[in-house]
């Protein structure tokens, strides 16, 4: 039997805690210290980059974390693995030796490439979502550093384990076991507390890490570093596990994973055991993240305070159209939100103040630029009584668009970059099953009739919410099998589009996890073309799971009078 894998993570999105890599390698034990910098948003910023070096489009934040943690790691024997390569692996790959060879710190480095498709004309990047091969091959050779480009977040995790338990492509519960902790630690904190709807119950002021304790069957226990701040309980896990994921089957390029037969445990303070976990060959085809620039917005936001918040925002509305016309130009989109967050007789003026949000599109940066400013300072002393905006009208600035396509998994390169140079080609992972969604399971029993009272469904349920390109999932789970008997009936698509109603015209699917007590609700097309287009106040969704919780439900009596609900 080989011994357990004690993987960390120190980073869930680029701008992360610095000093996290640094605190995971003295915090405690750790075999293999993972980095995961990169989201939809990064590669458009790494896009971008490029543009004006075309020898970065890598997360230069890794390599100054490393410039304290690279002693670290060798002393201790860490090998650390990270997709800050971003769009540029083998120039990260490049930069990590020359800091090596600079601190003195001999360390084997290694790349993964293959993730960079042909970009279509009027798009800035287009990459695949690479399995853990790569990296498993990387550590098979010798390398003590491995970065990557745009691999799946759970493939540095599943990488290094195939490396270290020699697991095949057909050791899919494994693998599929070694996703599901590859997902719950992608995100760093959110795992330990960060982001959590119970976040009361706990001193989450400063997170830890987290890390899993993998075994050989894929089975694994996610904890923490001793001492460190946060919590690991059942809760944390589950909220991780729903975020950003659909149905059932959560597929990948190594695995389909299977998210209804996922089993947590308590294993004591800390610690929580994920089992059960079955997999599936992976779909025949891997997603390929597009991005293009979409075009230019700007945006003013106009405060409205005291009496009479319609009307001022009605007049401000007419100016606006009004300086419009006269000056020949109007954005191809014109998009007014009006927060009413002002109360009645309020004790401050911030409190007696409504904001009144303007959003303008246009291919053209001209349309979204000085005319649109211009109109809006030209009203500062001719409008509604108090007139101010939140800051200086700007000149528009870029927007970015994120894309999903589709491609055969045998045409994409995969390819390991040894620490000694020598390319490894690594094989798809077939054979495939095309992916469907799995069929709807039985319901739990309703509860019995009885006394109810109007309150806030948050009461009750935990949430959490995020983003898939255009596209929101919405994740609810209770902490007992009487509130699962009420939530699985009560939260059906047609309650969920009354309790949200920016989700009434938009196609919504319930998916049901029964072992997790939990619903998935993916929202399609609630973010428009995505956080870079930021169609919306909330770009990523990060914050719908918890409008959801604030929005009130009749519940039974029956489960509002426990210890957890009335804490």
């Amino acid at each position: 039997m080989t011994r357990p894998l004690r993987v960390g993570n120190a980073s869930g999105f680029y701008g992360d805690r610095f000093d996290a890599l640094r605190e995971m390698l003295t915090g405690g034990p750790l075999d293999v210290l993972t980095g995961d910098y990169l989201a939809e948003l990064t590669m458009l910023i790494l896009g971008r980059s490029r543009l004006k070096d075309p020898e970065r489009g890598y997360a230069s934040t890794f390599l100054r974390q490393l410039e304290e943690g690279l002693g670290l790691a060798h002393e201790r024997g860490v090998k650390i693995v990270a997709n800050a390569g971003g769009l540029n692996p083998a120039g990260l790959a490049r930069a990590v030796r020359e800091l090596a060879e600079r601190t003195g710190v001999p360390v084997r480095v290694a790349h993964v490439e293959g993730d960079s498709r042909p970009v279509p004309d009027g798009y800035l990047t287009a990459n695949a979502y690479l399995g853990g091969g790569g990296i498993a091959a990387c550590l098979r050779a010798g390398a003590d550093i491995v970065v990557t480009g745009r691999v799946t977040d759970a493939a540095l995790v599943t990488g290094p384990a195939a490396a270290h338990f020699g697991w095949a492509p057909e050791d899919r519960d494994a693998l599929a076991g070694a996703v599901v902790a590859g997902h719950v630690l992608e995100c760093g904190t959110q795992a330990t507390g960060g982001n959590y709807a119970f976040f009361g119950d706990h001193d989450i002021r400063r997170p830890g890490f987290p890390l899993a304790e993998i075994h050989e069957d894929g089975s694994s226990v996610i904890t923490k570093h001793g001492g460190t701040g946060g919590v690991v309980d059942i809760g944390t896990v589950t909220a991780q596990l729903l975020y950003e994921t659909g149905g059932a089957r959560y597929a990948g390029p190594d695995v389909t994973a299977r998210l209804d037969t996922v089993t947590l445990t308590q294993d004591g303070p800390d610690r929580v055991r994920i089992s059960g976990v079955r997999g599936e060959a992976p779909p025949p085809t891997l997603k390929v993240g597009l991005n293009r620039l979409g075009g230019w917005r700007n945006e003013v936001a106009f405060v409205l305070t005291g009496l009479d918040i319609e009307a001022k925002a009605r007049l401000v509305r007419g100016q606006f159209a009004d300086a419009l016309d006269r000056a020949g130009s109007k954005p191809a989109e014109v998009r007014w939100e009006l927060a009413r967050t002002d109360r009645a007789d309020a004790a401050t003026e911030e409190t007696a103040s409504a904001l009144l949000r303007l959003v303008v599109r246009d291919p053209d940066a001209d349309a979204v630029g000085r005319v649109v400013s211009g109109a809006a300072v030209e009203l500062a002393l001719g409008s509604y009584p108090g007139f101010h905006v939140t800051a200086p009208p700007g000149k528009g600035a870029p927007y970015g668009v994120f894309e999903a396509a589709y491609v055969p998994a045998g045409e994409v390169e995969h390819v390991a970059v040894g620490p000694d140079g020598s390319r490894e080609a690594v094989p798809a992972a077939g054979p495939y099953r095309p992916l469907e969604d799995v069929p709807e399971p039985e319901l739990p029993e309703p509860l019995p009739a009885g006394p109810t009272r109007t309150t806030p469904l948050g009461r009750i349920a935990g949430a959490r919410s995020g983003d898939k390109g255009g596209d929101a999932n919405v994740g609810v789970w209770v902490r007992d099998d009487d509130a699962w008997r009420w939530l699985a009936h009560e939260l059906t698509v047609a309650r969920f589009r009354e309790l949200l109603p920016e989700t009434a015209g938009l196609t919504v699917v319930r998916h049901v996890l029964p072992k997790l007590r939990a619903l998935n609700f993916v929202v399609q097309g609630l973010l428009g073309e995505g956080v870079a287009a930021q169609a919306r106040f909330d770009p990523q969704a990060k914050a719908v799971g918890e409008w959801l919780r604030s929005r009130h439900v009749t519940v039974p009596v029956r489960l509002l009078d426990r210890p957890e609900v009335n804490a």
